[in-house]
C-alpha cells in the first residue's frame, strides 16, 4: 500500500490521553498556583487538529506514571498518549524510565528529530532532553519534555502523522 493510501485511511478523529508528569502542577491541581501550560497547549493543538483530550496531571512518581498510562493504554476510548515532563536529567525524572520498559517497541527516531529540531531553537540545552516515544497496547505513546517551547516544537511533527502512526499500529 503507497503512503498516501495509507496517510488517506488513517483515522482522522483521534482520542488523546494527556499526561502531565510534574510534582508542582500536581500540587496545584490539590489548590497550588503552578499552571499547567505545556498539558494545555497539547490539549489546544490536538483539538485544533480535530481531536478530542482527556488530561491527567500525577506527580514525578514511578508508579503513578505507570498506573496513569496503563490507564491510559488499556482504556478503548483512547488512541494515543502523549506526556509532558519528567525527561530531562534530575533525579524527580522519572519518566523515561518508568514508561520504556512497557513499550513494545520504541520509535526512537522521534526523539532524535525533536532534539535536532529543538537544537537549532535552543542550542545545546537540547541535549537535556531524553525524549521519547514507543507503543504501549498497540497504542502510540509520546514522551514530551515539560518546556512549552518542546511540547510546540514535538506537536508541530506528531499532529501531521497522527493518524497514520495509529493506523499502522493497530495493523
Amino acid at each position: 500500500m503507497s503512503a498516501i493510501k495509507h496517510r488517506r485511511d488513517a483515522p482522522k478523529h483521534l482520542k488523546v490521553g494527556v499526561l502531565v508528569v510534574s510534582d508542582s502542577r500536581a500540587s496545584a491541581a490539590l489548590g497550588g498556583r503552578d499552571e499547567d501550560i505545556s498539558g494545555k497547549l497539547i490539549e489546544q493543538r490536538a483539538r485544533k487538529a480535530g481531536h478530542e483530550t482527556t488530561r491527567v496531571i500525577v506527580p514525578d512518581d514511578a508508579d503513578e506514571i505507570r498506573g496513569a498510562v496503563e490507564n491510559f493504554a488499556t482504556n478503548q476510548k483512547i488512541d494515543v498518549v502523549i506526556t509532558t515532563g519528567g525527561t530531562g536529567v534530575t533525579k524527580r525524572d522519572v519518566t523515561i524510565e518508568t514508561l520504556q520498559p512497557l513499550f513494545e517497541k520504541e520509535l526512537p527516531g522521534f526523539g532524535e528529530v525533536l532534539r535536532r529540531v529543538g537544537y537549532k531553537q535552543v542550542g545545546t540545552a537540547a541535549l537535556l532532553t531524553r525524549t521519547t516515544a514507543g507503543i504501549i497496547g498497540r497504542k502510540p505513546i509520546f514522551c514530551l519534555p515539560g518546556a512549552p517551547n518542546a511540547v510546540e516544537i514535538a506537536m508541530g511533527f506528531i499532529l501531521p502523522e497522527l493518524g497514520h502512526i495509529v493506523k499502522h499500529v493497530r495493523e
